[in-house]
Parts: C-alpha cells; structure tokens; sequence
C-alpha cells in the first residue's frame, strides 16, 4: 500500500467519523495524565497485540451520547475499528528483527469501564475484548470509558526477536505505557515507560543490550553536573594522564561496585536512601574542592579517597539506571558493565578536553597555585549549596533503625562480606602501588631497568 494512498484513507476515516457525529460537540481537550496498558504475545504465526486506552485520548473523534449525557454505546461501537486504526496502530511500529511488520488487522474492540479489571492477565484481556458488549442501556459517560482492541500482526514464527517503536505518548500530556511480553514459554517480561522510549528491543541480544548500556552510560556521564564537578576536582591538581589513570581507575571500579550492588537489590530500599545518597554525594565535592584550596593531594591519598566516594557516587548512578534495566532483558550483568563502561568513555571525553585546558589557562592566564584556589572555591561554593537544599530535603525524612530479625541479620552479614573484599582489594591494590613506586625509585637511583 502507498503511502498516498493511506494519507488519503486517514483522511477519509476521519471525515467519515466527523460525518458520523455531526452534532456533538467539539473539542475534546489533551488529557494530563494517560496510563495505557498492553500485552504482546506472538502465538504460531501472527503477533497479538492487546491494549487498553482511555477514550479520552482519542480527542479527533467525537463520541455520540444521548440525554442526559450518558455514552450512547450502540452508536459508538461502530467507531471503535476505525478509532484504534488511528489513535493505536498509527502510533505503534513493530518489527520482527530488523524487518518492520506491516500495519495490523483490528480483530476486535469493545468498550470497559473503569472499574473492570480484565486487563490484570493476558488470558483475561483476550476473553473481555472477545465477549459480549457492553448492554445498551449501560448509563456511562464517555471520560469514563476506556477502548480495548486487538491488533493481530502476520509473523514468520513466534520465536523471532521482537521490537517495538511506540509513540502513543501524543494520547496525553503524560502518557506512561505499561507493556507485557510473553514470549513462548511462559516467561513475562514487564516494561513502564513514560512518553516515547523509543526503539525497545524486547528480548535484546547480548551485544544489543551492551551496545545500548554504553551510550546510556556515556550519556549520562555527560550530563551528570554533580558528577563532572567531582571529576572536575580530582583532575585540577592532576594535569598529567598518567596520574590521573590509578586515581580514575579507583572511582570506576568503586561505583562499579555499589552500581552492580544495588542492581542486585543489596542497597536500602527505604525512602531516605536517595535523598542521603545525593547529600553524600554533594560532599564529595565540597571535600574534593578543600582538599585541592589546602593542597593536600598526593596520588597515594586521592585514589583511596576517590575509591571511598565512588562507592557513593554508585548508588547515585543506580538511581538514574533504575528505570532503564528493564531493557536489559535476560543480560542484566552485561548491561551493567556496558553501562560502566560508557561512563568511563565519557570520563575519558572530559579529561581529554579538561587536561589541556587547564594547562593553558595555568601557563598563559594564572599562576597554577592561584588558579587551583579560585576554581576549587567556586566549585566547592556550588556544592556546598547542594549539600545544603539536599540536606534540607533528607531531613524531612524520620530514620527508624531495622527491626531486629533473620532477614536484618542476613542483610548485614551480607554487607559485612562486601566490606571484607573491599578491604582486601584496597590492600592489595596498596601494595601494588608501592610495589611501583619502590622500583621507579630503585630504577632511578640505579639508572637501570
């Protein structure tokens, strides 16, 4: 089919729908908030796609009623085929593969009203959306009403890799998509997405999900400001690559740690956890910037503090990666170290831009010990004004101390263990460390390899 001759059939759909309801009144406003559900099943050789949308989303098409305002179902029901061509299969691309699957046939509609609650399981939805219609003589209005209709795709086989391209986020001011996937087998994956995610590969391959966790990772790196501003004190008194390498090689390998940590369900879930994490991290900052005014920095010191922040500044990475793991599929471990080393390619971009600016602006502009002093105050002004508003949000919040029981003590056994390794790794790192610095000094006293 050509894509005039759909411009042309739309067109023509929606004067035919407007025809239809000549009389009613016009206008219907965007909805604020739109929450839509779906199933996607592929069974042999066609794709089921269910979903459930609230009439009121569909704003281009004018619902009939009869006195005193109540849905008139018998004129509506005719509507609704055309209505989900539109306003749902219009929105949504769906490939098998790479390939794009032509546009969907409406099996069937039916209108639900809100208190039905046929869209908890597959089976249910099937059934509701295939059964018998609402009764003509229902007395509901038409904000209160929601469209079921079932989309059936042609496929080669229900074992294919599927995807998913939706922009159903123009049916609301805010619209949230929660979409379920059963693949054969049994198994269901459960995505919640709000506005348009694009491309969403449901069962994603491993190098998929790991070449999508780099860019979100790099990304996210680059528009951390808390983040770079941290970055940005460990590399002002630090000019040079390679001493920069041990000291953010230990902040890599630490929020790698409580990141994976966290991914895992072993950080707190209680409701003060994010706002005390950004407090901490706010105060890595202010450190970071007071350590460089005093001059105390020295490779040894810095690397086992910024191992000691990047524990924190991990969690804070878990927050911005929490709603993104379930693209991750059935590769969560890949995701997350793609994800880490997106974040180190992007630190690798802003220390590749920073060292050589701040060369030059210490050789031509200001005496280094100067310039270190102004540009940590300044920093160190910024977080200190974090560390202050985020505080102030923390402490809204009443600490209680864990209830005393077998799954607190398993708990904290658990993190016991953690702590153990990680003292033990930094132990060994500090001895590799002076392990180095023991023979470059030796090799320059000797003036031998």
């Amino acid at each position: 089919m050509s894509t005039r001759f759909t411009t042309v059939r739309s067109i023509a759909i929606l004067a035919a729908l407007f025809l239809a309801t000549a009389g009613a009144t016009f206008g219907h406003e965007i909805p604020s908030d739109v929450t839509v559900q779906a199933f996607l099943k592929p069974e042999g050789n066609r794709l089921r796609l269910l979903v459930r949308v609230p009439l009121t989303a569909m704003r281009d098409i004018q619902f009939p009623e009869r006195p005193p305002g109540y849905l008139d179902l018998d004129r509506t029901e005719p509507l609704l085929s055309d209505a989900a061509t539109l306003w749902i299969a219009g929105f949504v691309k769906i490939y098998e593969g790479d390939t794009l699957l032509p546009a969907p046939r409406v099996a069937a509609t039916r209108l639900a009203i809100a208190a039905d609650r046929s869209f908890g399981t597959y089976e249910q939805a099937l059934a509701h959306v295939n059964g018998p219609k609402l009764a003509s003589d229902t007395n509901v209005v038409w904000n209160q009403v929601f469209e079921d209709a079932l989309l059936e795709y042609p496929i080669q086989s229900d074992r294919s890799y599927f995807a998913i391209d939706s922009t159903l986020a123009r049916l609301g001011l805010r619209t949230i998509t929660v979409l379920r996937f059963l693949p054969p087998g049994g198994a269901v994956r459960a995505f919640e997405f709000t506005g348009d995610p694009g491309l969403v590969r449901l069962d994603p391959r491993w190098y998929q999900a790991a070449l999508n966790f780099v860019h979100l990772g790099f990304l996210h790196i680059l528009e951390g400001t808390d983040h770079l501003l941290f970055l940005f004190c460990l590399v002002i008194p630090f000019r040079r690559f390679r001493a920069l390498i041990p000291i953010v090689t230990s902040f890599t390998v630490a929020h790698s740690i409580t990141l994976i940590a966290s991914a895992y369900n072993l950080a707190p879930s209680q409701l003060w956890f994010p706002p005390l994490i950004e407090t901490l991290i706010a105060m890595s900052i202010v450190y970071m910037a007071l350590e460089n005014i005093v001059g105390a920095t020295t490779v040894h010191r810095r690397w086992m503090i910024t191992f000691g922040f990047g524990l924190v500044h991990g969690f804070g990475f878990s927050f911005a990666l929490r709603e993104t793991l379930q693209f991750a599929g059935s590769h969560m471990l890949a995701s997350l170290l793609s994800f880490n080393i997106g974040v180190e390619l992007g630190q690798l971009l802003v220390l590749t831009l920073l060292i050589p600016m701040l060369d030059g602006l210490f050789r031509y502009a200001v005496a280094e010990r100067m310039g270190t002093i102004i540009l940590s105050a300044l920093v160190a002004h910024t977080g200190w004004h974090w560390m202050i508003d985020r505080g102030a949000i923390l402490s809204q919040f009443r600490f209680e101390w864990p209830e005393l029981n077998a799954i607190f003590l398993v708990s904290l056994l658990r993190w016991a263990m953690v702590i153990v390794a990680l003292a033990g790794l930094i132990w060994l790192i500090r001895l590799v460390v002076r392990a180095r610095a023991g023979r470059a000094v030796e090799v320059e006293r000797t003036g031998t390899d």
